[in-house]
This record gives structure tokens, C-alpha cells and sequence, in this order.
């Protein structure tokens, strides 16, 4: 059974960091490409960035420059950096990895920006 589990969230000030993990586990993700993404509420889940299995990355206008998608293929995990966050990245950010036959979700994880 494969399962996503995201940790590393928090309450964070404006212009703070925060470093969020995705943690694998029933399949290895060395070889898949995987997705960050996050729903504030109110509004729809929104993708924020992901990265391919050789390490290639890509973003949302609203994130480029300060995240940063990584993996550490044998800890089978993958890391969203957060730098100077803002009070509008406030959200439950999640991973997420397709695969031929469906899509697995983690349960989230909340990242709150504030003072």
C-alpha cells in the first residue's frame, strides 16, 4: 500500500523559511515524477511546483524564486524549501504522485504565515 505522509509544517512570521517533507513509503519513487501542491481555505487546490525523477524542476509564477522542490531518492523522500514566505502561502500544502494506473495524495500538512 503506498502512502504519502507530509510533516514540517508550521506557524511561521512573514519573511520566515520552512522546509516541508514528503516521506514515500509502499513504492519507490526514485523513477516518478512528483507534485507539491496547496488549497487555502476558501479556495481550490492550487499546484505550486514539481520535480522530475533526474531532478528537474518546475514552478508556479507565485512561488518561483523562493521554493525550492528536492528529493533524496534513498530516503525515498521529497522536500518542498520554503523561503520568504507571505501571508497568501498560507495553506495545507500536499504532495502528490501519479502513476500510470492513479494518484496518491499525502494527508497534507499546514503551513500558516503570520505575525
Amino acid at each position: 500500500q503506498v502512502q504519502l505522509v507530509e510533516s514540517g509544517g508550521g506557524l511561521v512570521q512573514p519573511g520566515g523559511s520552512l522546509r516541508l517533507s514528503c516521506a514515500a513509503s509502499g513504492m519507490k519513487i526514485s523513477v516518478n515524477t512528483m507534485n507539491w501542491y496547496r488549497q487555502a481555505p476558501g479556495k481550490q487546490r492550487e499546484w505550486v511546483g514539481i520535480i522530475s525523477s533526474v531532478g528537474t524542476t518546475a514552478y508556479a509564477n507565485s512561488v518561483k524564486g523562493r521554493f525550492t522542490i528536492s528529493r533524496d531518492n534513498a530516503e525515498n523522500t521529497v522536500y518542498l524549501q520554503m523561503n520568504s514566505l507571505k501571508p497568501e502561502d498560507t495553506a495545507v500544502y500536499y504532495c502528490h504522485l501519479p502513476t500510470r494506473t492513479t494518484v496518491y495524495w499525502g494527508q497534507g500538512t499546514q503551513v500558516t504565515v503570520s505575525s
